[in-house]
């Protein structure tokens, strides 16, 4: 199936299954964005972003929210 014909039959979802596909597909986006930050930081790259916030912390430079 393609993102076009995906699109056209998620239109024709009646309220209460969009819905329901709504709250399936948040989930699902969610912890896809997890597993993508899970393999980022194995594989360091976010090494340096850590690095960067270690360092404006111990400089004092950091506020509270």
């Amino acid at each position: 199936m393609s993102l076009l014909e995906l699109e056209k039959e998620v239109q024709k979802l009646p309220p209460g299954e969009l819905a329901t596909f709504t709250r399936w597909f948040e989930e699902y986006a969610a912890s896809q964005w997890d597993y993508q930050i899970e393999r980022d930081v194995a594989a360091g790259k976010l090494n340096k972003l850590g690095q960067k916030a270690d360092a404006v912390f111990e400089a004092g430079q950091c506020t509270e929210l």
